[in-house]
């Protein structure tokens, strides 16, 4: 093989393997912020079965010191579509503008209440209500987002083609309360694994109903998407590829199993960790079934992706960046690891 050959093969493979990686990147970012922003949001779902006042308080300080570094990966992923797939980013965000800016107005609300409220006097129901709402809302809208992904994006000479409302449909309303169960379950097993007292004992009445909850929307979206969408259903139901991807719905089966042990044996810290497990399961049930599309139903990773030079330049960056906030991230964990007991706190 003579240079200009070589030269040619490592230039496709680079365009090949460059999209494969960023969108490996993306999705580990949105990944890590559905799991560990998931049950603050939790928190502020599950904050209306409070009790009182200092209730919410033990609720909230469990996720106090931590909380506000989750966001780190939600703009990890949102700067890596700008920068991997201008496309899809064009495309995506001018489809979804409506919810995506519901979502953010009410993450800002969630977060300016999480550090008001501890200081607020005569006005602290008020934050109280913004944390709750703030919550609910964010969650809802991140469902309704992956639901009107899901759905697809229609798109026209590479530009979106749809209306602004396209996402106000059954499927995405759906899957927005989908989410806030899927949240909601999170958080309660968070709390499982950071109290005691009543608060843990109300958390474990609460775990087997929000895991049977939760169970009735995977399913009923197992079902939805392969009825409405072909692709999807050649991909999971033809021969070779079920018997390749049967062990994401028989692992899904054995969490579920888990979790329902781990709460009969009050064992305080797996039901957090199944949840996890489950969440993270159902999240490559996604992308096996959207694979290699990053704007569906017919738009790939190469199609919408950026020149090789670009992706390589900024992948650079990432290769550093990410195990920085890897090593934060796991450290400030481990540092407010334990339970936290009534009247401690972190403000």
């Amino acid at each position: 093989m003579n240079p200009a050959d070589l030269v040619l093969t490592a230039a496709d493979g680079a365009a090949f393997w460059l999209p494969v990686a960023w969108l490996g990147v993306i999705g580990f970012g949105v990944l890590m912020y559905v799991l560990l922003d998931g049950f603050v949001l939790g928190l502020g779902i599950l904050a209306p079965l409070a009790e009182d006042s200092d209730q919410l308080d033990h609720m909230m300080n469990t996720a106090a010191p931590i909380w506000d570094g989750n966001e780190t990966w939600l703009v990890l992923g949102g700067a890596g579509l700008f920068a991997a797939f201008p496309l899809a980013y064009s495309v995506v965000l001018t489809a979804l503008y409506l919810p995506l800016l519901i979502m953010l107005i009410a993450l800002i609300f969630r977060g300016v209440a999480f550090e008001f409220r501890f200081k607020a006097k005569r006005t602290r129901h008020v934050w109280d209500a913004a944390f709750i709402w703030g919550s609910i809302v964010a969650t809802f809208a991140q469902g309704v987002l992956l639901g009107a992904f899901i759905e697809g994006i229609k798109v026209e000479n590479r530009q979106f083609a749809g209306g602004a409302f396209d996402w106000l449909a059954p499927f995405p309303l759906f899957c927005g309360a989908g989410l806030v169960a899927g949240y909601a379950m999170l958080g309660c097993a968070w709390l499982l694994m950071k109290t005691e007292g009543k608060l843990r004992h109300k958390m474990y009445k609460l775990m087997l109903p929000l895991t049977s909850l939760l169970l009735l929307f995977i399913a009923v979206v197992s079902i939805w998407t392969p009825l409405a969408h072909e692709s999807i259903a050649q991909r999971w139901f033809t021969l070779p590829n079920l018997f390749y991807f049967i062990p994401v719905p028989t692992l899904v089966a054995v969490t579920i199993l888990g979790i329902v042990r781990a709460v009969h044996l009050k064992i305080d810290w797996q039901p957090f960790v199944l949840t996890l497990v489950l969440i993270a399961l159902a999240y490559t049930g996604l992308a096996i079934s959207l694979w290699p599309n990053i704007i569906p139903p017919a738009v790939s990773i190469w199609e919408a992706s950026a020149p090789a030079s670009s992706q390589a330049f900024a992948l650079v960056g990432v290769v550093f960046m990410v195990p920085i906030i890897l090593i934060y991230t796991a450290y400030s964990y481990w540092v407010f690891r334990g339970k936290v007991k009534v009247g401690e706190g972190y403000h």
